[in-house]
C-alpha cells in the first residue's frame, strides 16, 4: 500500500485541519493514505492536553486549539509541516512504533546532510544536541491518524521564545539552516518524502 503525496505550499492552519478531519471522517477501509507537505503562516497551536500557562506572553500571533496530542508549539513560514493521513490499523503499527518510524525518517534525512540527530524517550521529537529541530503531534481516530510533524528548515525561531515549546520550559530550538544546511522547504519536503516512504510503507508490506 502506497500513498498519495500532496505538496500544498503555504496554506492557512484552520482550513487545513478542517480538511484533514473531513478526509479522516469519510475514509473507508480501502481509502489510500495521503501525506500533505506544506507551510503555515505564523500560528501557535495548542494540543488537546495543552495548558494555557505554556504561552508565556501575549503576542500578535493567533493561538488555535487543536485535536492533536501534545502542548503548544509554533508554525511559521520556513518550517516544513507534514500531515500524515494514515490508516494505522491497516499498517499494523502501534502509536509508539509509528512515532519511532517518523522520527527515524527525520534523523536519516538530517544524517544525509551531516547533521547528527536523535530521538528522546522522554520527549517525542528530534533533537540536535539538546536543541529541538522537529516536533511531532498525532491524533488517532477510528484506527486512522492525522496531524503529524514539523521540521524547522529556515524560519524565524523568535516566536518560540514566547512559549514553552511542547510544554518544556527553556527548550532550545534549532533549524537546518543553523546547522549549516541551506535548502528551500520544497526540496526538504521531497527528500523527507523518500525517507518516510522507506520507513512507513514497508510496515504495510510486512503485515500478513
Amino acid at each position: 500500500m502506497s500513498w498519495t503525496a500532496k505538496h500544498l505550499g503555504l496554506v492557512a492552519y484552520e482550513p487545513t485541519v478542517a480538511a484533514m478531519e473531513a478526509f479522516t471522517a469519510q475514509r473507508g477501509d480501502g481509502t489510500p493514505d495521503e501525506i500533505w507537505f506544506l507551510e503555515h503562516p505564523p500560528v501557535y497551536t495548542q494540543g488537546l492536553a495543552g495548558k494555557p500557562e505554556h504561552l508565556l506572553q501575549a503576542t500578535t500571533i493567533p493561538v488555535v486549539k487543536t485535536e492533536r496530542g501534545g502542548q503548544i508549539t509554533y508554525h511559521g513560514p520556513g518550517q516544513l509541516v507534514v500531515y500524515l493521513l494514515l490508516d494505522v490499523k491497516r499498517l499494523g503499527l502501534g502509536v509508539r512504533e509509528l512515532v519511532r518510524r517518523i522520527e527515524n525518517s527525520i534523523i536519516d534525512l538530517l544524517a544525509e546532510h551531516g547533521i547528527e540527530a536523535r530521538g528522546r524517550v522522554d520527549a517525542p521529537g528530534v533533537y540536535v544536541g539538546e536543541a529541538k529541530i522537529a516536533s511531532l503531534g498525532l491524533r488517532i481516530k477510528n484506527g486512522c491518524c492525522y496531524h503529524g510533524l514539523a521540521l524547522n528548515v529556515d524560519m524565524d525561531l523568535a516566536p518560540f521564545r514566547s512559549i514553552n515549546p511542547c510544554g518544556y520550559a527553556n527548550m532550545a530550538m534549532t533549524q537546518m539552516k543553523d546547522q549549516g544546511v541551506a535548502l528551500p522547504v520544497d526540496e526538504v519536503a521531497r527528500q523527507l518524502q523518500r525517507h518516510l516512504q522507506h520507513h512507513i510503507v514497508p510496515a504495510a508490506q510486512d503485515t500478513p
